[in-house]
């Protein structure tokens, strides 16, 4: 009779210094370093495992995991490297353009499907920008879908990567979902000094780390009040 035994996962990431995900093994035998076919929110993409097959536990988080698709090709791979040239030559060509347009945007980074079916452009700007013109140049030069998509600083730091103050990578570029809303009651609820150098990151917003254990710190605080309230 069939057991429900533990499953395996392994982290996968889609781009070098990139976010990591983490993904079921499936039936497929998977070492680092070997190159994967996984399902995403932007359709199939090739990713590399970084890390060892480990069993699931009942202390992981409850969230969804995918299972890998399918280990990767020689052609998927050659593929892969083929969309990394285009989009080198896609960042070197927009920028180009914006230069040549005088437009008030700072282009970062491109990303190109693996299908080839979208090319997403993502920049950051204080102001609007009519970059309607400069979209018409782009489908017309790598003849996809073309998307420009605005990002905030704290993505920039994400998309960059680097260290924070623990000397570690940063945790927007490793593991976080989501951005969650950091405010300055979290530091004073965990005694911490309030220079901003000092708890703000290389984004120059408040550190994502003061969330996780503000709770705890909250928890223990309220109990001590009321045992002292007891006395």
């Amino acid at each position: 009779m069939p057991t429900n035994s533990p499953k395996k996962i392994v982290n996968v990431r889609f781009r070098r210094g990139g976010k990591i995900y983490e993904f079921y093994t499936g039936n497929f035998v998977l070492n680092e370093g070997g190159k994967v076919i996984v399902e995403t929110r932007k359709g199939m993409e090739l990713g590399t495992v970084c890390s060892k097959p480990r069993l699931q536990d009942a202390s992981m988080p409850n969230r969804p995991i995918k299972t890998v698709f399918r280990l990767a090709t020689t052609e998927d791979i050659e593929k892969k490297e083929k969309n990394e040239r285009i989009e080198a030559e896609a960042i070197q060509f927009c920028k180009e353009r914006i230069d040549d347009k005088t437009l008030p945007m700072n282009l970062i980074a491109a990303e190109l499907s693996f299908d080839g079916s979208k090319l997403i452009f993502f920049y950051i700007s204080k102001a609007r920008v009519d970059f309607r013109e400069l979209v018409k140049d782009l489908v017309q030069k790598f003849h996809t879908q073309v998307e420009m998509r605005q990002i905030g600083t704290r993505d920039l730091a994400r998309m960059q990567g680097g260290l924070g103050h623990c000397g570690r990578q940063l945790c927007c570029s490793s593991f976080l979902s989501n951005f969650e809303p950091i405010s300055i009651r979290m530091a004073k609820e965990q005694d911490l000094s309030l220079n901003p150098g000092k708890i703000s990151g290389i984004c120059g917003r408040l550190m994502c780390c003061l969330a996780y254990e503000c709770g705890t710190y909250m928890k223990m605080k309220k109990t001590s009040r009321g045992k002292n309230e007891t006395k």
